[in-house]
């Protein structure tokens, strides 16, 4: 799946796998607008020197805790998890965590902007991803971002566009650019 080639050629020989391959490519890129949107909202509002991460998931807590979870929802089953996940976990480690969202954004959207690590970074997307919907922050933009990121993954787009077919020709053993 490697051997894809940025040529008018390639492209005529192989029209279907180079439509899917553009489409991933695009698809790549929708997920880094969203991490480097993140990343700039947070850094205009302060998320990494006030108290607003850790006022967001207050809120989202007291929500939890008072039942607006719809019975039979995927959110009712999983409010007890998630305010045990908040209580224990998010709440008191608040700070450092809009630090490691904030830069992770970032890192993962410039990384995957360049096609760097890409299948590393896609990983650390997810591992994001999840931890927001652990949080309480599920809604129905997260499945398809978790496939996003799974494709991303997957398949080598890093190859296809990027610095990860040439970092793994010069270091073949380095699992950050496979």
């Amino acid at each position: 799946m490697t051997d894809f080639e940025w040529k008018s050629g390639y492209f005529a020989s192989h029209p279907l796998k180079s439509t899917g391959v553009a489409a991933a490519i695009l698809i790549r890129y929708l997920y880094v607008l969203l991490f480097l949107y993140g990343f700039v909202h947070k850094i205009m509002k302060g998320w990494m020197w006030t108290g607003i991460m850790e006022a967001h998931f207050l809120k989202r807590l007291h929500e939890l805790q008072a039942g607006t979870a719809l019975a039979g929802t995927f959110e009712a089953w999983a409010a007890p998890f998630q305010a045990a996940y908040l209580q224990l976990f998010a709440i008191p480690m608040a700070m450092p965590i809009a630090w490691i969202v904030t830069i992770g954004e970032l890192v993962i959207g410039v990384c995957l902007l360049l096609g760097l690590a890409t299948r590393t970074n896609a990983a650390f997307g997810l591992f994001m991803l999840l931890n927001f919907s652990a949080g309480g922050y599920y809604n129905l933009t997260i499945p398809p971002l978790v496939l996003m990121s799974l494709m991303m993954i997957i398949l080598p787009t890093g190859h296809w566009l990027g610095f990860d077919r040439t970092l793994n020709q010069k270091y073949p053993a380095s699992p950050w650019f496979k």
